[in-house]
């Protein structure tokens, strides 16, 4: 299996102070520059894309052990194709419509069955924890799939700190809800905001992390910035962008596909190509980037990891 297993957190691989500054120190200086664009969103080119990775680079970074030793998807097309209805419904149009999103002050609040609720700053997020490259696989349910360099942190380590009570069985995350900015989210196309959520146990296992960037830098709009889930065993949809809370609950959420399709689109999203959507198969994907398809892998690669959840479980009723 490609998965390596981390061992405990060294004192040297803490991020320092200077990550904890970077992000309002490149949004002040992208206001004076060409590449103030790509902070925001805009992907006028390829060659502003590039620049503005080289620029925007995050220090310190540890190389986690959590990742995939696969060819990694270009730039270019993690950020120009992208599934982001808030903005837009076509792949290309949150490359550009994302362009003016505004992600700083961004204050995340997390709430519901815990002892210590607390409404964090992106940069109190992100301070006390260990930022990590992990490099994954995101497979869509539309059958296409990316191998993503993420920077992120641990969902398990942050909800620790708000302390679970007994009761917390679930996690629920919920987009930001601004037509204004996010002009996809005029048409009726779902029901606004996005929710979506996990077992409390899915949520605790070390392959879930908070993103805060991609590829080196901070996350473009398009991506999901300025924080978002990734659960790289799930279909893409299961991987909220843009979160502004998150909520421990008793019973189960109604989540955002779930609702909208529930003969499509189950709560647990988990890929297994022997599970078909209604409209397609599941039984194989093509790489972005690739001319012929490969087969599916069940949980996306990741069954040594989570298989053990979902033990007993008909993974076709729990789909």
């Amino acid at each position: 299996m490609l998965i390596r297993r981390p061992n405990t957190i060294k004192p040297s691989e803490i991020t320092d102070e200077a990550v904890y500054n970077s992000r309002r120190q490149f949004i002040a200086v992208t206001a004076k520059t060409a590449v103030a664009a790509v902070v925001t969103g805009t992907m006028s080119s390829v060659l502003g894309l590039q620049n503005a990775q080289a620029a925007l680079s995050l220090p310190n970074i540890t190389k986690s052990k959590y990742t995939v030793e696969e060819e990694q998807t270009s730039f270019k097309d993690v950020t120009r194709y992208n599934n982001f209805y808030e903005f837009s419904t076509d792949k290309e149009g949150p490359a550009t419509l994302a362009k003016n999103f505004k992600t700083d002050p961004w204050t995340l609040r997390i709430d519901g069955e815990v002892n210590k609720p607390a409404t964090y700053q992106l940069e109190d997020f992100i301070k006390p924890h260990v930022l990590e490259e992990r490099i994954y696989r995101l497979r869509c349910v539309e059958a296409w799939s990316m191998v993503i360099p993420w920077l992120g942190i641990s969902l398990g380590d942050v909800i620790k700190r708000v302390e679970p009570t007994s009761k917390a069985k679930f996690v629920e995350f919920t987009t930001l809800h601004d037509p204004v900015q996010m002009p996809g989210q005029k048409r009726s196309v779902l029901d606004w905001p996005y929710v979506e959520g996990l077992r409390i146990d899915e949520a605790m296992h070390p392959l879930s992390i908070l993103a805060v960037g991609l590829y080196g830098q901070v996350l473009p709009n398009q991506n999901g910035a300025p924080i978002r889930l990734v659960v790289p065993w799930k279909y893409g949809f299961k991987s909220i962008k843009s979160i502004v809370r998150i909520r421990l609950t008793e019973h189960q959420p109604k989540t955002t596909w779930a609702l909208s399709g529930p003969g499509e689109y189950g709560f647990y999203a988990n890929v297994n190509p022997n599970v078909d959507h209604p409209r397609w198969s599941q039984a194989r994907e093509r790489r972005i980037g690739d001319f012929f398809k490969r087969k599916t892998q069940m949980y996306n690669g990741y069954a040594d990891e989570v298989a053990p959840l979902y033990a007993g479980m008909d993974l076709k009723r729990f789909y």
